[in-house]
């Protein structure tokens, strides 16, 4: 399958894209097809309804590889109980061709516990978009970021929750299987 990541951290050593990196990393190993785009790399221009912005090569890019998923990871950080505005911003660039009736998994990294309030934006953004919402999400808070900050040399992470980005990974790709007409209910998950 196609997946489309999209990081939204405007920060060099975010936790929540070194967590996209590792879960594209695990899809890959699997046999997807799997894009990042991070938004700190390849920033988009502010939306304006004035401005179509149609001749931006990472905005055409992003809507380009969007078109062609199969499904789409978003990921952001929680900034205020929000998603971030490069992501937010990223997103109001967007429309139902890019979003319409493919599956979405919500990935949130936050200095606190849980990163709730970001994720369920997210998915009301989704449903806006017309994408499917995969019922699980993953959240990273407090000490568990500590297995995704740029200092590390590789992604040892502890097994509680490499069990738990296995598992939603491995739900979210089932979903995207069924809705492609790629799978069964109960047949060996894909990942």
């Amino acid at each position: 399958m196609n997946i489309v990541i999209i990081a939204g951290s405007n920060r060099k050593a975010s936790t929540g894209t070194r967590l996209t990196e590792y879960a594209e990393r695990v899809m890959r190993q699997a046999g997807h097809h799997v894009t990042l785009f991070d938004l700190y790399r390849t920033p988009l221009p502010f939306y304006s309804p004035d401005d179509s912005h149609e001749e931006h090569a990472g905005l055409k890019q992003l809507k380009q590889l969007l078109k062609a998923a199969d499904a789409v990871v978003l990921a952001t950080p929680e900034y205020h109980g929000s998603v971030s505005g490069v992501l937010k911003n990223a997103l109001d660039h967007l429309g139902s061709e890019h979003f319409g009736g493919k599956p979405v998994l919500s990935v949130s990294s936050s200095g606190g516990a849980v990163g709730v309030s970001s994720l369920q934006q997210m998915q009301a953004i989704v449903r806006n978009l017309h994408g499917i919402n995969c019922p699980e999400w993953i959240s990273i808070g407090g000490s568990q970021r500590r297995f995704f900050e740029a200092g590390q040399d590789s992604y040892e992470v502890g097994q509680e929750i490499d069990d738990r980005i296995h598992r939603v990974l491995r739900s979210f790709l089932e979903l995207t299987a069924l809705l492609r007409g790629k799978g069964n209910p109960g047949s060996p998950a894909p990942l």
